[in-house]
């Protein structure tokens, strides 16, 4: 049985596009093209994210993509918790991710979406939030591979969920920590042979 909702379905539907707008801004290759520092898409990986941003040599602009790709998700969930209900500030956050993951603008080849990942559960959740950042500075520091960092911390946020007792947001955080996962498909074939680069 379908439970009922707690938000009228314009609701859901205009905050989901909301959010998926937000997400979809690809601000990395913004960035770089407004700074000349060549196409994003042929440097490194050719990902939209502030890892690959941060192979143009450029830390300053990576820190800056890096923010705007959290405070991205974080906005979706704000503007969501502040017209609607518990629901459509769930839906808000999946389209912000699914937005950074699959811009229609770019052919819906996007980002693998851990910056807006962090951003929508540091507001939503500021434990969790602020959990799995530490769970991605700790494997960075120990591993130096970002891609291997970033799964650990989503995947670990499935525990932190429990943790933190926010259950009612699980369903939510396996979606997303499985979304990312499996973006990050080709970083685990090359995990598997030992052949992921280092930070």
């Amino acid at each position: 049985m379908i439970p009922a909702l707690d938000s009228p379905i314009q609701d859901i539907v205009v905050f989901a596009l909301i959010a998926y707008v937000l997400g979809s801004i690809p601000f990395g290759l913004l960035l770089t093209t407004w700074m000349d520092l060549g196409n994003l898409r042929e440097i490194g990986s050719g990902n939209i994210g502030a890892t690959n941003v941060l192979r143009t040599g450029h830390k300053s602009v990576a820190a800056l993509t890096l923010v705007l790709d959290s405070a991205k998700g974080a906005l979706a969930v704000v503007l969501a918790r502040q017209f609607s209900a518990e629901d459509t500030i769930q839906i808000a956050a999946l389209f912000a991710l699914l937005g950074h993951c699959f811009p229609i603008w770019l052919n819906f080849h996007g980002g693998k979406g851990v910056a807006t990942f962090l951003g929508i559960w540091l507001v939503y959740a500021w434990p969790i939030g602020l959990a799995c950042c530490a769970a991605w500075a700790g494997a960075a520091v120990i591993t130096r591979i970002s891609s291997l960092s970033a799964i650990i911390a989503v995947t670990l946020s499935i525990i932190f969920i429990i943790l933190f007792h926010t259950d009612n947001a699980m369903v939510l955080c396996i979606v997303m920590a499985a979304l990312i996962v499996f973006r990050h498909k080709t970083n685990l074939i090359r995990l598997m042979n030992g052949s992921e680069p280092k930070m």
